[in-house]
Formats: structure tokens, C-alpha cells, sequence
């Protein structure tokens, strides 16, 4: 049976794989088009390119090979409020989208990235978009029983992080040492590792890992309970150039209007976010920023 679910996976996942190389290779989303970089060529054009890692729910392929989640059906709404009807996307794996969007491969990032004070060094974020949880994706029944970073030490075991991401901070931050976190470029890396049982578990927000067992009902794998890493959640949202401010800041100024409009959660509830979702509006980018 376990030999006929990972066969199963690699079938999958190789398909995702190869929409993916399509979308990067230009046959698809991401080619060298007329789409723009810069958000003056966009509005003339009225077509824009954004960066993406594809990472379900937040910013991914679909069967189709059409660019959707939570991060470009939202920058969907705000474009065409300032009169760009479409995008496309620019697949890159996730600790990479910061230095792309620097090196104008595109003209910002759609997927779904936390603020912190180090990516807010390199680039420029918009107004807090979502606040999330962190989770463990484990096998069904949890044996090792890893609810929190600290566990991953008491067990002894390995657990894939996505290359780039928040959760290689808290391992470390926690203590756990380097031996036991397995950073992946790529989410279907890591469902394939976790599947195979070539890690135990995975550290990752609780809103990709309920996705990933939702989507995946016969991989045998269960969500842990979601927690907060801090006192405060962790808030994401989209990722600018520094000195992109008039773009940044006309985009801030439709996001809240969908915020606020009660639209934004009816376009993120088909990717799993409900209004627990929803950022503290007392929280500002700034406050990340400089934590």
C-alpha cells in the first residue's frame, strides 16, 4: 500500500513539476511577453508580471497551468481597480522572490510572504494582508507526537521546512539543531518527503498544511493543532521594490477598500483563509518591520 501511495505522489507531483518548468520556460505564464515590470508600463499596457513560488493555497499552478491562489486572485482585484486587467506570473522558488523582484523580473511578489525585519532591509512590503498560525504536517495519529519546534529535539527526528521561510528562524530560535531541519526549495518536495517518509513531519503555516491534507486524502497525513510562534501572529502580505512607493501605495489604498468592503473574504475563502484570517487593523507593516 505504501509503495502504491508514493508511486501515486511522484506521478503527481511530476506533472506539477513539469507545469511548472512550461510556466518558467516561457510556455506558458512567465515568458518573455509584453507583460510589464514596472507599474508606469503596466498601466499603459494594462498587463503586469508578478513573482510566485508555487506554493498552494497561496500562489500556484493550477491543472490547467492557469496562475491561482489566495495571493494572485486578491492582486487580481486591487489590478484592476487601478486599471490592469491582467497578470502573469513568474515562477521562482521561494527564497529567491526577493532578489527577482530587485532584479525587475518582475514587477512585485504575490505569494503570500510574512514581514519581517529582514526582508524589509531588501524590499518594500504593502499593508498586512492575512495573519496565519504555524502547524505541523505529520503522519495520521502523530506517533512522535511533535506539536512544537521543541519536540522536533526531544524526538530526535527531521522535519522539511520551505527553503527561505519563517519556520527555519523558529527551529532555530527553539533550539532545534541544523541536522534535524531539512529546508526544501519546493512544496512538492516536501509533501514528496514527508509521503515517503524520508522526514517525519513538516513545519509550515497551518493554512498550506490543512490544504495539503485536504487536496491529499490518501496520503495518510494529519494537520497538529495551529499555534502562534511569538506574541504576536505572523502577518503576510504583497512585496514591492524599494522606491516603488506610488505603486505600493495606490495598491495599499484598494487592498483596504476590499478589506473593508467585506471582498476580500469571499475571494480567499476558496483557498482555505476565513475571517480568522483577517489582520489586526492595529497592526501596521512598520510594527514588523522594526520588530
Amino acid at each position: 500500500m505504501a509503495t502504491r501511495m508514493r508511486g501515486r505522489v511522484r506521478r503527481i507531483l511530476a506533472a506539477v513539476t513539469m507545469t511548472t518548468a512550461l510556466a518558467a520556460t516561457g510556455c506558458g505564464l512567465g515568458g518573455d511577453g509584453a507583460a510589464a515590470v514596472t507599474y508606469e508600463d503596466a498601466k499603459a499596457s494594462g498587463t503586469i508580471k508578478v513573482g510566485f513560488a508555487n506554493e498552494a493555497p497561496w500562489a500556484f499552478l493550477d491543472q490547467h497551468g492557469e496562475l491561482t491562489g489566495y495571493a494572485p486572485t486578491v492582486a487580481r482585484a486591487v489590478l484592476k481597480r487601478l486599471g490592469i486587467d491582467e497578470i502573469e506570473g513568474v515562477v521562482t522558488d521561494f527564497d529567491g522572490l526577493i532578489d527577482g523582484v530587485r532584479a525587475q523580473n518582475y514587477a512585485f511578489v504575490a505569494a503570500g510572504m510574512f514581514i519581517n525585519p529582514r526582508r524589509c532591509e531588501s524590499s518594500a512590503f504593502a499593508i498586512p494582508d492575512y495573519q496565519v498560525g504555524s502547524a505541523f504536517l505529520v503522519p495520521k495519529g502523530n506517533p512522535r507526537n511533535i506539536t512544537r519546534f521543541e519536540d522536533i529535539t526531544r524526538e530526535q527526528v527531521r522535519i522539511a521546512t520551505l527553503g527561505g521561510a519563517v519556520e527555519n528562524g523558529y527551529a532555530t530560535e527553539s533550539g532545534v539543531p541544523d541536522t534535524l531541519i531539512e529546508p526544501m526549495a519546493k512544496q512538492d518536495d516536501i509533501l514528496r518527503a514527508v509521503t515517503g517518509g524520508d522526514v517525519y513531519g513538516a513545519a509550515m503555516l497551518d493554512v498550506t498544511a490543512s490544504w495539503l491534507v485536504r487536496n491529499n486524502p490518501d496520503a495518510n497525513l494529519e494537520v497538529t493543532e495551529s499555534f502562534q510562534y511569538g506574541d504576536r501572529p505572523d502577518v503576510g502580505t504583497f512585496n514591492f521594490r524599494i522606491g516603488d512607493d506610488q505603486f505600493r501605495e495606490d495598491f495599499n489604498r484598494e487592498l483596504r477598500a476590499l478589506h473593508e468592503s467585506g471582498e476580500w473574504l469571499r475571494l480567499v475563502e476558496p483557498f482555505g483563509l476565513t475571517a480568522a484570517n483577517e489582520p489586526d487593523p492595529a497592526l501596521s507593516t512598520e510594527q514588523y518591520c522594526a520588530a
